[in-house]
């Protein structure tokens, strides 16, 4: 048996609830996690209001989680119970305390990353280096703007633009959270509830505009991170908290000879080998204090619908995970 939040129906938090399943034994390919971490991320929100109709219901949400492993299929063998590992994947299945998983799709962990860290930072640590390593490579030297650079993607993406050599502009709600993305990398940064950012980063960057726009937010931030982008900019969209992005005419993009992206992490974690070099490179920046983990607040396995109220509302600083 395996406790997992099942999702029946599409709507508000509140159509998160507890259930037991039966857990078969793994298949020969396939490996059983007791799960001791899971990462809570946007994606799983629209999952759960119905803006991603990517899982059949009645199913169970969640796309990264980190555990021991308990059993192995017959034809499993470079993996072996007592292994610690960690997953994301679009196939879905993480909030449960234990599951069986393709052994293909894990994720093998340091012994210096602790299980809740690892819950924490593998989407989104995964997500930033796909952003400005693969997406489209930022440079030093270049200017960049975060939106929502506080949050849990936000303050990572800071980190290592500046590590890079980037200078990064972030956008935030408040004045604690301007405090928090200057801790992690942003040279400037702009509250968007008093004042309008297109025309602060006109005034930073005197009259320019920035050279590549990280934008998770969507419908209220598109059309003015557009806007924000220098001559031969990159508008990367890679979210959308606010809502989904009204069509534009591509003729937009000629004003300044922009480009436009629109890309997500599962489409480059599909090779074994991609992902474990990605995760490399992931586990290195956090060794060397390029990243940091911080976890925003947590909560056990069952109160998960507790954990989105929590994210959406935007109150929460850093990750958000459930402990089963």
């Amino acid at each position: 048996m395996a406790d997992v939040i099942m999702l029946r129906e599409t709507g508000g938090p509140e159509v998160l609830r507890l259930e037991s399943v039966n857990l078969p034994a793994p298949g020969p390919a396939e490996i059983r996690m007791r799960q001791a971490a899971v990462g809570v991320n946007f994606h799983d929100t629209y999952v759960r209001t119905g803006m991603y109709k990517t899982l059949a219901l009645p199913g169970i949400p969640g796309v990264e989680a980190v555990g021991v492993v308990e059993l192995v299929g017959a034809e499993v063998r470079d993996i072996k119970a007592g292994d610690r590992v960690g997953y994301v994947t679009n196939r879905y299945g993480g909030y449960a305390d234990a599951r069986n998983i393709a052994a293909d799709r894990v994720i093998r962990l340091p012994a210096g990353l602790n299980d809740r860290d690892a819950a924490a930072v593998l989407t989104k640590g995964l997500t930033v280096w796909m952003l400005i390593n693969k997406v489209r490579l930022l440079r030093r030297g270049e200017m960049c703007l975060v939106h929502a650079a506080a949050g849990g993607v936000g303050r990572l993406l800071c980190q290592w633009a500046s590590h890079v050599g980037a200078e990064v502009i972030g956008t935030v709600g408040s004045r604690e959270k301007a405090e928090i993305a200057r801790r992690n990398g942003c040279k400037h940064v702009i509250q968007y509830r008093e004042e309008k950012f297109p025309a602060r980063i006109r005034e930073i960057t005197g009259g320019r505009g920035v050279d590549v726009v990280y934008d998770s937010v969507g419908r209220d931030t598109f059309l003015g991170s557009l806007e924000s982008l220098a001559m031969r900019g990159h508008l990367v969209n890679f979210g959308q908290s606010s809502g989904h992005v009204e069509p534009i005419s591509v003729s937009r993009l000629v004003e300044k000879s922009n480009t436009l992206s629109r890309p997500i992490l599962f489409h480059y974690i599909e090779s074994p080998a991609e992902r474990q070099e990605m995760a490399d490179e992931l586990f290195a920046a956090l060794r060397g204090g390029v990243l940091r983990v911080e976890i925003g607040a947590e909560f056990p396995l069952r109160e998960a619908a507790a954990a989105h109220r929590a994210l959406e509302s935007r109150t929460v600083s850093g990750s958000i995970i459930l402990v089963p």
